[in-house]
């Protein structure tokens, strides 16, 4: 039997639909409303119905999110960024293929088991001809931005849920997906919702746009604002067009901008700017631009074709000792037994646990990462275990969720091990064998159901003979132990090489390497493993010119060359990470900043502590 309010609900809708002709206004806005009748009398849905919506089977979710690989892989960070700025209103957050199939989906631990109640969950589908009116479906009819309030919803399952989702195009026009952020719980007014939809709009347009930069690289890009600054980090037109200058891809504003301003999308950039203008900006500073034959300026950048450049051979084997691991540990996983990983630092210990939790059962629920060797000793246990309200001085007075609760239905990884107090081992052991937490100053457990990946470059059995290191936990852990090949006796080097200059392309450096520093780079002895490695080529990416990496372009302790005794002190990662990321953007603070994840003040504290002289610093 129906609640009273699912009954309101449905005696709501069948009496607007069946009386629109009658009502002097429907009392939901005429986008919804035409859904409403789409819902019923074309789908024949149930408003009635309390079912949730499908979910895709394993299968078919590994198909779809297979086929969309690229999207997720350009809108993954975008979806993380989002989620963080909505998640403490208590939003989940859903990207969908252009079918409303949920491909990626963030969502705290807290509300997980009442969002995946609801519907808010990797795999589920939302085509309006199955679900009805509601967030995904009705962008996807209308290709526009919508929130879908509460009983705006057709279905009485989807009453209490608020939604805002917003299309995101291809450069040719042609919908890629829906970015959507959903609440449980919401004020009545729809209009409370209004800054919500504005942040899922620029989210989908911010994808939208990185998508576009990566499908145009080898065409001349036109990135345009009609007020100066974001140029290059917030663009709102892009166009792109090859060699004869036809026009090959726009942004979706660039393309009403067209219709707007000519009618019609032209076929060629020179219907659109005066070509001598266009050369005269290219690969320049940010310049102003006037429309052909309209008023108006625009504040542009040009940039020239990234030519294909040659690539290392390609090469996707992947060391079988690794490889095999992998194979072992996926099973041993599934049978919910802890998997210890070792090997030298920097050898790629929590990749290979990353891809064990993507491989594994477990793969849609959380991957959380803790290096015990960097959180120092006073803070560790209230870092995994939490506390509650008041525990200790300086605690939060709304107390913390600990990063045991964290992992709650995915898998912990627990770098350097080794590094963990006794007291705290002692501790994790509990928590393996009884599956419950008790935070700090609570006397209360909590059930979590976690499965632990546990990873050291140092000797355990060595520790436990000193007593550094509980025996039980070591025997517990041991069963299941994989150690991982340095870099230099690794099969794979050639192919980890076009793995990491690909994920430099992502983000935006896309280069080639010649074959002396192939060769140079295949012959090192890598000292820091991968994690030199993915420094070695990042810092050659940021200082090559021509689009490939030379033998020059690598540092002089990988060229071989002697080091003077009296040469700079050895760069941090951290430093050189920072170094990168200035060099890539032009020494210019606000995009370092945004693409460091930090705000500009953080930036300029960390340039004058990591000692970095800045241009036009004096």
């Amino acid at each position: 039997m129906l609640a009273a309010n699912s009954r309101e609900h449905v005696d709501c809708v069948s009496r607007v639909v069946r009386n629109a002709d009658r009502l002097p206004q429907a009392p939901v806005p005429s986008l919804i409303f035409d859904s409403w009748r789409r819902s019923m009398e074309q789908y024949h849905l149930d408003p009635g119905s309390l079912q949730g919506p499908r979910i895709l089977t394993e299968p078919l979710l590994k198909e779809c999110r297979e086929r969309a690989e690229l999207f997720m892989r350009i809108a993954g960070e975008e979806v993380g960024q989002l989620h963080h700025r909505v998640r403490h209103a208590d939003y989940c957050v859903m990207l969908t293929d252009a079918q409303g199939q949920t491909l990626d989906h963030r969502v705290d631990t807290a509300i997980r088991s009442d969002c995946r109640k609801a519907g808010l969950y990797l795999g589920t589908c939302w085509s309006e001809a199955e679900e009805g009116t509601c967030g995904v479906a009705t962008v996807l009819t209308s290709k526009a931005a919508v929130t879908v309030h509460k009983r705006d919803h057709f279905r009485a399952a989807f009453i209490g849920l608020t939604c805002s989702a917003a299309p995101i195009f291809d450069p040719q026009g042609n919908l890629l997906g829906v970015m959507d952020a959903s609440a449980l719980k919401s004020p009545d007014d729809r209009r409370s919702q209004h800054l919500v939809r504005q942040m899922v709009a620029q989210s989908a347009q911010a994808i939208e746009n990185a998508f576009f930069m990566h499908s145009a690289r080898e065409h001349w890009v036109l990135q345009a604002r009609s007020t100066p600054g974001y140029v290059d980090s917030q663009p709102d037109l892009l166009l792109a067009w090859d060699q004869d200058g036809r026009l090959q891809a726009l942004n979706s504003k660039a393309r009403q901008a067209l219709r707007r301003r000519f009618g019609q999308v032209p076929d060629y950039i020179g219907e659109v700017f005066d070509l001598d203008a266009l050369r005269s900006v290219t690969d320049q500073s940010t310049q102003h631009l006037q429309w052909r034959g309209e008023p108006g300026v625009l504040h542009v950048r040009v940039n020239t074709p990234r030519r294909k450049p040659p690539r290392a051979v390609a090469h996707t084997q992947v060391d079988p000792r690794v490889e095999e691991h992998l194979r072992l540990a996926v099973r041993v996983k599934d049978r919910n037994l802890p998997v210890l990983v070792q090997g030298e630092t920097g050898a790629g210990k929590e990749v290979f646990a990353r891809q064990l939790h993507e491989r594994s059962a477990r793969r849609t629920g959380p991957f959380v990462a803790v290096n015990c060797a960097a959180i120092p000793e006073n803070l560790i246990e209230s870092e995994l275990f939490g506390y509650v309200a008041g525990a200790f001085t300086g605690a939060s007075s709304k107390g913390m969720a600990g990063l045991l609760v964290q992992a709650d239905g995915g898998t912990l990884f627990l770098d350097e091990i080794g590094d963990m107090p006794l007291a705290l081992q002692t501790r994790l052991l509990r928590v393996m064998a009884e599956g419950e937490v008790a935070p700090l100053g609570g006397a209360k457990s909590r059930t979590v159901d976690i499965q632990v990946i546990c990873a050291s470059h140092r000797d355990l059995a060595a520790l436990v003979s000193d007593g550094r290191f509980r025996e039980d936990l070591y025997f517990r852990l041991g069963c299941a132990r994989f150690c991982l090949p340095p870099l230099r006796e690794r099969s794979d080097k050639l192919a980890l090489i076009n793995r990491l200059l690909e994920q430099q392309a992502r983000g935006g450096v896309s280069v080639g390497i010649g074959q002396a520093a192939l060769e140079r780079l295949l012959g090192y002895a890598w000292p820091g493993n991968v994690r030199q490695l993915h420094h070695v080529l990042a810092y050659a990416c940021a200082v090559c010119e021509g689009g490939t990496i030379q033998l020059a372009d690598l540092p002089v302790q990988v060229r071989g060359e002697q080091v003077s005794l009296v040469a700079e002190p050895s760069v941090s990662p951290e430093r050189q990470v920072v170094l990168d990321a200035l060099v890539r953007h032009r020494w210019k603070p606000l995009p370092t900043a945004q693409a460091l994840g930090i705000s500009r003040a953080t930036l300029y504290r960390r340039v004058n502590q990591l000692g970095i002289d800045m241009p036009g610093k004096h």
